[in-house]
């Protein structure tokens, strides 16, 4: 992509209403557009990191046997009175409205019932079994809090799984598999050697513990009370004595930590199929509730925390994997040669299948290098008159004060590597 083709535009200054660093690069950067508190809107930039964190947990989710779907926004007030989940007193951060004819219907916030509703006309018998089915999808929630940028919005895109087994030993073996499908996830993201799993209340959807993926962060809402021998961690919300026997951890090994939640998966067992009358026939004829369990990952949080987490005080730095290009390419000044050379490097990168940001403006040096630090690419490529004569261009690392001059060949090769 060239510069002076991206919709895009850079900021200097801190957006006033913004206290949150990922939102305040992000939005500077050109990555989000602020909508209202809470909700964003993904420009360009911001939509490729989205695709690429997208992808990376398709791949996971379908490495262990899930089929993606697509479920409706709209749901049906009737499906979630059968699990006493309609009642704001009861969860209090719906958004509801009504149709044309007054119909009251709620706005996505989870679909638990919805899709257990759905598994009734899919399973009748212990041959039916399992079906595991996942979907990325836009989720509403009516916090009361939005000050975090996309680390808590009303509006967010969000990956729920949910796996329906004929048992539980069934079901805990799905379960440990989506364990380490998640923290394959997170360290091809590049946040793998600071997240854990952490357990935690099952609020809303079980009655036992549930397991939080919480990356360690001095910006983190959370508390946990890491073991970093066994790497795994207890939310502060049930840090009791019990607790700690019940899970088998020491109390004097724990540190306390600061940790944004990533991600969160929980056994749900009969919890909805049996008021929803979800139920199959066994080996033995006999009717049984389907087992029941659900995975979820915020991708705009992951991506709010990627932000927080990978950013120096000249802006983003993003890992490769997640970066909407690899390489920022800086063109100074308007000689034939140089605009020669910079129109080549930039054609076999891209054969190549490297992403380039071409930037091709013929503004200020200073105005583009800034804009490459901003919006933080793995490396910055300059193409000018001095590296020509040097021998090439000039290569040097987002995380690195580094320069190397290298030949076409050279830089293509190591790009490429």
């Amino acid at each position: 992509m060239k510069r002076s083709d991206l919709f895009i535009k850079t900021r200097k200054e801190i957006p006033a209403d913004e206290t949150s660093k990922n939102a305040q690069l992000l939005i500077r950067a050109g990555y989000i557009h602020k909508e209202m508190a809470g909700v964003y809107s993904f420009l360009p930039l911001g939509k490729i990191v989205a695709d690429k964190v997208t992808a990376i947990v398709r791949e996971e989710m379908n490495a262990i046997g899930a089929q993606e779907i697509l479920m409706s926004t709209l749901q049906n007030k009737e499906l979630w009175e059968l699990t006493d989940r309609w009642d704001d007193k009861k969860v209090d951060n719906w958004f509801k409205t009504k149709l044309v004819n007054g119909t009251e219907v709620g706005i996505g916030w989870s679909h638990e019932e919805p899709i257990t509703n759905m598994l009734k006309n899919f399973v009748n018998s212990y041959k039916d079994l399992p079906v595991y089915v996942y979907q990325l999808q836009t989720k509403f929630r009516n916090e009361l809090r939005a000050k975090s940028g996309l680390l808590r919005g009303r509006e967010f895109l969000m990956k729920d799984l949910y796996s329906f087994c004929p048992s539980q030993a069934e079901h805990d073996e799905y379960y440990e598999r989506a364990i380490q499908a998640y923290f394959k996830v997170y360290q091809r993201v590049g946040l793998g050697d600071t997240t854990y799993k952490t357990y935690a209340s099952g609020g809303n959807f079980s009655g036992g513990f549930s397991h939080e993926f919480q990356t360690i962060s001095d910006i983190g809402e959370d508390t946990i009370y890491l073991d970093e021998t066994k790497k795994i961690a207890v939310n502060k919300e049930i840090y009791t004595d019990e607790t700690l026997s019940k899970i088998g951890l020491n109390k004097a090994d724990l540190v306390e930590k600061r940790a944004v939640e990533v991600g969160n998966i929980f056994t749900l067992g009969d919890r909805y199929s049996e008021p929803m009358g979800l139920f199959f026939t066994d080996e033995k004829g006999v009717s049984r509730p389907v087992f029941m369990g659900c995975y979820g990952l915020g991708i705009s949080r992951l991506i709010g925390l990627l932000a927080e987490h990978f950013a120096d005080d000249k802006g983003l730095v993003w890992p490769t994997n997640v970066a909407p290009f690899e390489v920022y390419m800086i063109r100074l000044g308007d000689e034939q040669e140089v605009i020669q050379a910079a129109e080549d490097a930039y054609k076999q990168l891209t054969d190549a299948g490297v992403g380039v940001l071409y930037d091709d403006r013929g503004v200020r040096a200073g105005e583009m290098f800034a804009d490459a630090d901003l919006i933080g690419l793995p490396h910055r490529l300059v193409v000018s008159k001095n590296s020509l004569q040097a021998g090439g261009f000039e290569l040097k690392s987002r995380t690195q004060d580094d320069k190397l001059t290298l030949e076409k060949d050279s830089l293509i090769e190591k790009l490429v590597k």
